[in-house]
């Protein structure tokens, strides 16, 4: 993977720690990312994996479906470093071949939140994450980062306008409803109105794998537990808040 070295090692100049927290078992790595539909925080950290453990392990990233319709040249290549569509068969298909999984439950609205939020985790309120791994009954290893979230600026998302028009008439792009609308600033528009590709700018990333997070109880009657349900998310992203604050300060 010479390409993505290059980007690593020269073009974000990444700097990570904490991978000694994976376990020597399947896990689900649960991120936060950053930096728009090419959201290259997950590239690199897919690379890192492959970098460390090469196909000794192996590790899917679950992708929103959009991104392979809006963008398939980005979605091509984070496909080369495990991407696949973001569905919950997918995941179960790769744990069952002792696979590890990687996913960004916050999905647009995390990618594309404002600028001014880049050190807030935001998973969006979405909690298949975590009936996932009770299911499963595989531990959660948070994946956190800086730095990809200044690749681009989002001044804000005008999502409920961009609706309001979509309903008067105003087609959405490619028929696609985005979820987000964001104005922000980057490459290579200048100024982009909607979720428009972008080329990342040439900001340091830094990562950081997190502590493994262990929940009292596993299975099926988990997680149809709704309260249940709802703790285990909250105190996932009450870690993940306490990690980035400190890898935000480092």
């Amino acid at each position: 993977m010479p390409l993505w070295r290059f980007f690593y090692d020269y073009y974000f100049r990444v700097q990570t720690d904490g991978w000694h927290h994976i376990p020597d078992e399947k896990v689900l790595l649960v991120g936060s990312h950053n930096g728009g539909l090419a959201a290259p925080d997950m590239v690199m950290c897919m690379y890192d994996w492959f970098r460390r453990f090469g196909t000794r392990r192996l590790v899917y990233g679950l992708m929103h479906p959009h991104v392979w319709k809006m963008n398939p040249n980005m979605a091509q290549l984070a496909a080369e470093t495990g991407a696949i569509v973001a569905h919950p068969k997918m995941a179960i298909a790769a744990f069952q071949k002792n696979a590890s999984v990687l996913v960004y439950p916050g999905g647009a609205q995390d990618v594309f939140r404002p600028h001014s939020q880049r050190h807030k985790i935001n998973l969006a309120g979405r909690k298949g994450f975590i009936k996932l791994a009770l299911r499963e009954k595989v531990k959660i290893v948070p994946v956190i980062s800086t730095g990809a979230h200044d690749t681009l600026f989002v001044l804000d998302d005008f999502y409920d306008l961009a609706k309001q028009l979509n309903q008067w008439g105003m087609p959405w792009l490619l028929n696609l409803d985005p979820q987000v609308f964001p104005i922000y600033l980057g490459l290579p528009w200048g100024i982009s109105v909607g979720p428009l590709p972008n080329i990342p700018l040439p900001v340091q990333i830094k990562t950081r794998v997190c502590p493994p997070i262990i929940f009292e109880n596993y299975g099926k009657k988990a997680s149809s537990d709704r309260y249940y349900v709802d703790t285990c998310y909250d105190l996932v992203v009450e870690q993940m808040q306490k990690q980035l604050d400190d890898l935000s300060q480092s």
